[in-house]
């Protein structure tokens, strides 16, 4: 099905609100038009172009709520959806955390639509793929990647007169190079909602340097060093302890934020006072939706961290009535205060320390602490008086994303990551972190 304007989602999210007899009715459609390119040693293995829509009708009877999705809009099967998600309620058990659907509220529009990224076509896609393959070709190396790019809209009503409609766009690209014989691999991710801040021939000569400078890595003892951690490394390891910025969690005791003897560390300084996070819906570089989808509460730019500080916590509406607060929707994107620096500079200013291109298989090993565990991979470097040295095999870490951001000596140049780990958009520094805690070795590249 084709991407729907605002003309027509408002005329279907009308009808399907006219059917209803509940109490309260909510309306989400969504759609996107998805293309992507698969590629591994150097020949492109799947390509392919995905649409779908769908309508999600939610009602309520007092606290006793139903739901149901379709992915067809006429007349018929929009009644059949109403009296399904009735049906349903009427079953249900009552929510004892049920809270009403918010009243009338305006959106601000964000700029979240590219025309260049929408007019994305199969043979754009195929130029994507080609970059990284015939260059790897002509040096001896073995390219893997996976390009995607997306134009989508999400629409939001209910019978409060609640109503939002955006179009959205984005890429999303990876690419890993290895050498002939496997020892050596580099690995580049870029991410962009505009397609012309997107350079595949840059983005591809970076994973196949790393995956050239890899090779015939040396063992290097275990212990803590100060480290140098690309944004893709940091991204995931900061999306664990962001996910934990909900001030039920840290009342309930139930996260790093939680305070002794009952509630949260709202306002205490728990980083170096180099630290500054915030979400902003119309960051030019990163910009989300305008509301929170789940709550249908407009979003707002928030501090998050200030000069080391917790500057806020995210309040649900059941727990903001409970405590007294103001819900707000929840950020679409979390955005860090970095540098000027490249990654080559903070290299430079290094006496001795270790670059780590990627962090994966990270697994969270205390909530309380946030102390995680996983590997790097893709090209770790050791660095000495201002260069790299030599590539180093691979590190298991235990590593706290929260000690991490007490140890910062310096950050770098945001970059845009959707990080696998996280719920958010992402703009994230480069960081050079002092007493990096790495415990054992990998032998994986």
């Amino acid at each position: 099905m084709k991407i729907l304007n605002q003309e027509e989602t408002k005329r279907i999210a009308d009808k399907v609100l006219s059917l209803s007899k509940a109490d309260e009715c909510i309306v989400t459609i969504n759609g996107a038009r998805t293309g992507n390119i698969r590629y591994a040693r150097n020949a492109v293995s799947t390509a392919g172009l995905v649409e779908n829509t769908q309508l999600t009708v939610s009602v309520a009877f007092g606290k006793k709520q139903g739901t149901a999705v379709i992915n067809e809009f006429d007349d018929k099967s929009l009644a059949k959806a109403v009296q399904r998600a009735e049906e349903l309620a009427k079953l249900a058990p009552e929510n004892p955390e049920f809270m009403p659907t918010p009243d009338k509220q305006a959106f601000k529009a964000s700029t979240t639509f590219s025309k260049s990224t929408d007019a994305i076509d199969p043979e754009y896609r195929a130029q994507v793929a080609a970059y990284s393959i015939e260059a790897c070709k002509k040096k001896g190396l073995v390219a893997a990647g996976f390009f995607t790019d997306q134009s989508s809209f999400e629409t939001v009503a209910n019978s409060r007169g609640v109503f939002g409609h955006q179009a959205q766009t984005g890429i999303d690209f990876t690419c890993t190079v290895r050498t002939e014989d496997g020892r050596g691999s580099g690995w580049v991710r870029r991410d962009a909602q505009d397609v012309t801040r997107f350079d595949p021939r840059a983005a591809a000569e970076v994973a196949m340097e790393k995956a050239i400078r890899s090779a015939e890595a040396k063992a290097l003892e275990p212990g803590r060093y100060t480290v140098i951690l690309e944004p893709a490394a940091t991204s995931d390891l900061l999306a664990y302890m962001f996910n934990s910025f909900d001030a039920r969690s840290a009342d309930e005791g139930r996260s790093f934020l939680a305070k002794k003897g009952g509630g949260n560390r709202m306002g205490e300084k728990l980083f170096d006072e180099q630290v500054n996070v915030w979400a902003d819906p119309w960051d030019k570089d990163i910009p989300v939706l305008p509301w929170d989808n789940q709550t249908l509460l407009a979003r707002e730019r928030m501090d998050i961290i200030k000069n080391g500080k917790i500057a806020s916590l995210g309040y649900s509406p059941f727990w903001g009535k409970k405590q007294g607060q103001r819900a707000i929707g929840t950020p679409g994107n979390i955005i860090m205060a970095g540098g000027s620096k490249s990654t080559e500079e903070m290299i430079a200013s290094t006496k001795k320390g270790i670059l780590v291109t990627r962090t994966w298989y990270i697994r969270m090993v205390d909530p309380q602490t946030v102390l995680l565990t996983g590997l790097t991979r893709d090209g770790t470097f050791y660095i000495e008086n201002g260069k790299i040295k030599h590539p180093v095999k691979n590190f298991r870490f235990n590593e706290s994303p929260v000690t991490m951001l007490n140890n910062i000596e310096e950050l770098g140049r945001p970059e845009v990551l959707a990080g696998d780990e996280s719920q958010f958009q992402l703009l994230i520094p480069a960081m050079k972190v002092r007493d990096f805690n790495f415990t054992s070795l990998s032998d994986a590249v």
